[in-house]
């Protein structure tokens, strides 16, 4: 974390809860006091490792190891809005709405995931917890209850990963993205304007800069990808291999 660099001996773990997690809690503090409550650094899915689990869902997987992988002990929380969902329409919106609507705000309220005719589980700050807990009582018109669940007991489905290959006759953002997340490069750069694209987690501002293999493009709303391989063909032009999560 750039703003972090330059201090010594203080780091930051991501906290969201969850391998997948798209919101996170950055608990700062001593380094050594961080590598000791923290010993899997926790980032998103597609670069991150940890003992010996691939966080595309493959690999072998420990119980300390997916319970570490939530980040700083006790940044976030979780719990379980359980209703008679089965015949009614609710969205992600329908959720985190009511969440919003007890007067919790927005940056509070980590990622909410869907129970399918079941329910939600929401990531919450944790001193929020005992609040939400008697405060949400109705989602949608559909009455609701609500219980904490330990991080471990999150249900999570693993990314839908999509392998593609582009030819572009430069590495520029919207070239490579734009053939990734299917867009138009017009499209595609609207988006970056709105502040709605990110390199590397960083706010993509020119629409021109040049990818690598190795960087890792996020939109909004729409996922991630991943360069790949990048060759050079006989006519020079870039033939870029994607893995795109979504």
């Amino acid at each position: 974390m750039p703003i972090l660099s330059n201090m010594a001996d203080v780091s930051a773990a991501l906290s969201g809860g969850y391998f997948q997690a798209g919101r996170h809690r950055v608990p700062v503090g001593p380094t050594e006091l961080m590598a000791e409550r923290c010993r899997v650094s926790v980032g998103p899915t597609e670069l991150m490792t940890a003992e010996g689990v691939n966080l595309d869902g493959s690999g072998d997987a420990t119980d300390d190891a997916l319970a570490l992988a939530a980040g700083y002990p006790g940044a976030v929380a979780a719990v379980r809005v359980s209703g008679p969902f089965k015949h009614s329409q609710v969205s992600h919106g329908d959720f985190l709405g009511a969440v919003l609507g007890t007067g919790i705000t927005r940056d509070k309220v980590g990622d909410v995931i869907l129970l399918e005719g079941e329910g939600a589980q929401v990531i919450i700050s944790p001193d929020l917890q005992d609040f939400l807990l008697s405060s949400l009582t109705a989602v949608h018109r559909v009455a609701v209850s609500v219980q904490p669940i330990p991080l471990s007991d999150l249900k999570v489905s693993p990314p839908r990963i999509e392998t593609l290959r582009t030819v572009e006759a430069s590495l520029r953002l919207d070239a490579v993205a734009s053939a990734a997340f299917r867009l138009s490069r017009s499209k595609f750069t609207d988006l970056i304007a709105k502040g709605d694209v990110r390199v590397n987690w960083r706010e993509a501002a020119k629409s021109g800069v040049a990818l690598k293999s190795g960087d890792v493009v996020s939109v909004r709303g729409k996922g991630r990808c991943k360069i790949g391989e990048v060759t050079t063909t006989k006519k020079g032009r870039y033939a870029v291999e994607l893995t795109r999560y979504v």
